[in-house]
């Protein structure tokens, strides 16, 4: 099954070569283009995109706020912020916003394809050049902030946490733990309830925030 893709962008030129670059993978489907957030937010409710690539800087509604709007309507919808913008307001407002990914415009196709894969498999994507920063972004708050959330896990809690964001199957954690697959899964059940996080993204976003992994790149 194809990738149904919505992309965002308020350069008609770049819009169009973004367009013509994606529909060159046959497991990618290009559904709409837009050049302003009000019509990505519309066209996200008429088509359900599986991914909107999307710009920040853009006319009648960034892509932040129109990420926010995305994401709190369909959580199922991946975003991927595509921008030039390398600052820690921009990445950092994108990822609190809900989005899945945040990819620097001078990257290279293959950087923008392998983002697209890993956010929609319900993982996060950073550029490289911009992972450390947020980071250590995170870390800093986490530093400020005696009373993290990670106090309501378990020890065992943590570790399954980070194995999962690391990637690492039920199966596979179960086997590096010696526990069983139904335990890692009470496990699993158990830090989503108390985080109150219901993906493996919003798991992985949350472990960013508190520093307690790396970031997928």
């Amino acid at each position: 099954m194809s990738t149904r893709i919505l992309l965002a962008d308020d350069h008609r030129i770049f819009l169009d070569g973004l367009c013509a670059l994606l529909d060159q993978e046959p497991e990618l489907e290009v559904i709409g283009k837009v050049s302003d957030g009000n019509n990505a937010v519309r066209l996200t409710r008429e088509r359900a995109p599986d991914v909107v690539v999307m710009d920040l800087t853009m006319p009648e509604m960034n892509g932040i706020e129109a990420t926010r709007l995305i994401t709190g309507e369909r959580p199922a919808v991946k975003v991927l912020c595509l921008s030039m913008h390398a600052d820690r307001g921009f990445v950092m407002g994108a990822l609190e916003a809900g989005a899945s990914g945040y990819v620097l415009k001078d990257g290279a196709k293959e950087e923008l394809l392998q983002a697209i894969r890993t956010v929609r498999k319900d993982q996060v994507y950073l550029s490289p050049g911009i992972a450390g920063m947020v980071v250590d972004a995170a870390r800093s708050r986490t530093a400020a902030n005696a009373s993290s959330a990670l106090t309501l896990l378990t020890e065992r809690e943590r570790e399954v946490l980070q194995l999962l964001v690391q990637g690492e199957t039920t199966k596979e954690i179960a086997h590096r733990l010696h526990l069983s697959v139904k335990t890692v899964g009470t496990h699993r059940s158990h830090i989503m309830a108390k985080l109150d996080l219901h993906s493996i993204a919003e798991l992985t976003k949350f472990a960013i925030r508190e520093g307690l992994t790396s970031v997928e790149h």
